[in-house]
């Protein structure tokens, strides 16, 4: 069978492309997807998404040394499985900055200004909290308030208002700047991953194919046009075909390992892999961008808990925890971890935040696996902002060899800085009142730690990313980006791109919804074609 679309990647911008194509009955649109099926506990219950770490439904990528980081190699999970990362993340709906959309268009994205892509995030929006202009109250993605926030989260809201940050009951509203309770993607204190949202409810069209367990090795590319992918499943190889365009959705690292085994991309770079190029594409690969965190731990005194005696992601939970998710769908189970944010400029001279603060009300390090023996939070910040650039490339044409990905943390010295700043800020909020009641002690990296040389080494030591690499197959022109402004990949009629990876620069704020919005703008793009 030839399909008319083949949708490859069913992550949070994939399943948005296949359901909205498959809308039109006259479209067969075949979506494939390399993992299984996300009905899990630890997709399903939100606390439980670091469980999912080093499992069968994570990549498990793990990136290059990096020199900037004390040679230290950092985890990037990616998720394998149905719903992609929107499965795997914290849930936060966070949409980015007006400034940072302006700056796209700027850099090539031309009609992806705040105010033309804002229409396709209302589209995808069913807000359970907002209903105003900014906001969707029909689409299929669940966004709403999480259900049973822990008492720590409000009095981190107070102590940073008290410290000089104004309140924001709405990041994705008209001014991102202040803190607040974030919007999450759940339904009902249940995680709500794009594969629920957008893939479950078209199951039942004729129309849409949806293939797992599948990984796809290559896009076909014949007279200059994609004409369909090889792909393993079940033990063979084997190709499909499409009458129409091919979309590639496999993420940052994902996307460009498929382009550049297609010979999409750096071409001596593919020659030094013995992989024919099709299209000398520079920027496949290229500017790869991620947000660098950073935690600062206390532990509590006093009555307060936090999360303290919900077990960690090894553990199960405790049962009382268990049956008051099961039965009620809230409690700590219930929670995204970073119950509380905000958003807020390390340095007053800057035209935006270049910091999201998070209010984690347990003990969060490295990537939530580890356990802390005594009641303890986390103040982490994410440096929203970065400038600092790295590179994902493939290191053999073996589909199941990954990429060599570098982020070049810290490359830029402003963003060692901005972190750095970072530190004093979240200090302050937690000796600020009401959260200083509860503080009996900063333990990392330890009051005596103050001046700025002792604290660059610490963030060196230490420093994590959010998970959101980005930017890898960017929007651009044909000398600078991997893709046009409608998503189409330069030099091969037939094929687009719709992840994370498109994005010019990495936004404000987590990469979900606007990964999102991406879908929806490609499945626009390839059913109202321009040209």
């Amino acid at each position: 069978m030839i399909y008319d679309n083949i949708v490859v990647g069913a992550g949070s911008a994939g399943c948005v492309v296949a359901s909205r194509l498959s809308e039109d009955p006259n479209r067969n649109v075949l979506l494939i997807e390399a993992g299984g099926s996300n009905r899990r506990l630890d997709v399903r219950a939100p606390a439980a998404f670091s469980a999912q770490f080093h499992s069968k439904v994570d990549w498990d990528y793990f990136c290059e040394p990096e020199e900037g980081l004390d040679g230290r190699s950092l985890h990037e999970p990616r998720a394998k499985m149905m719903g992609g990362c929107s499965s795997m993340n914290a849930m936060l709906y966070i949409r980015g900055n007006r400034i940072d959309y302006e700056d796209w268009v700027e850099k090539g994205a031309k009609g992806w200004s705040y105010d033309e892509v804002l229409p396709h995030f209302v589209k995808s929006e069913n807000n359970k909290r907002i209903n105003d202009r900014c906001h969707g109250t029909r689409g299929p993605l669940d966004v709403t308030a999480i259900p049973s926030p822990d008492q720590l989260a409000a009095e981190f809201i107070s102590a940073a208002q008290a410290s000089g940050i104004a309140s924001n009951d709405d990041f994705n509203g008209a001014e991102q700047d202040g803190v607040g309770m974030p919007q999450v993607t759940q339904r009902n204190g249940t995680r709500w991953d794009t594969a629920t949202a957008f893939i479950t409810p078209a199951r039942k069209r004729a129309n849409l194919t949806v293939l797992t367990g599948a990984l796809v090795h290559r896009v076909i590319v014949e007279g200059g046009r994609a004409v369909g992918v090889e792909l393993s499943s079940k033990g063979k190889t084997t190709t499909v075909r499409a009458s129409g365009d091919i979309v590639v959705s496999g993420g940052a690292f994902g996307t460009v390992e498929i382009l550049q085994r297609s010979g999409i991309g750096p071409a001596d770079h593919l020659r030094s892999l013995g992989i024919a190029p099709v299209v000398d594409l520079p920027a496949v690969g290229a500017n790869l961008m991620e947000h660098p965190l950073i935690g600062v731990y206390f532990e509590l005194t006093g009555a307060a808990r936090g999360m303290f005696d919900v077990p960690g992601p090894f553990d199960a939970p405790k049962p009382k925890y268990l049956y008051q998710w099961l039965r009620h769908k809230t409690g700590p189970l219930s929670s995204n971890v970073a119950e509380a944010i905000a958003h807020v400029r390390s340095d007053s001279s800057l035209p935006a935040p270049d910091l999201q603060l998070l209010m984690i009300p347990g003990y969060f390090y490295g990537d939530g696996t580890t356990k802390h023996p005594v009641p303890a939070f986390t103040l982490g910040a994410s440096m929203i902002a970065p400038k600092s650039r790295g590179s994902v490339m493939i290191r053999s044409s073996d589909p199941r060899r990954k990429a060599a990905v570098k982020l070049n943390f810290f490359d830029d010295p402003d963003d060692l800085q901005a972190m750095v700043r970072s530190i004093r800020i979240l200090r302050e909020i937690a000796t600020t009142a009401p959260l200083s009641s509860h503080v009996a002690r900063e333990f990392l990296p330890g009051p005596e730690l103050t001046d700025d040389a002792s604290l660059s080494d610490f963030v060196r030591r230490e420093v994590l990313h959010t998970f959101h690499p980005s930017c890898t197959a960017r929007i651009g022109g044909p000398d600078d980006g991997a893709v046009d402004p409608e998503l189409r990949v330069y030099g091969v009629d037939g094929l687009r791109v719709a992840d994370t990876s498109v994005f010019p620069t990495i936004i404000r704020g987590n990469t979900n919804a606007p990964a999102i919005m991406v879908g929806e703008r490609c499945a626009d793009f390839i059913r109202n074609p321009s040209a």
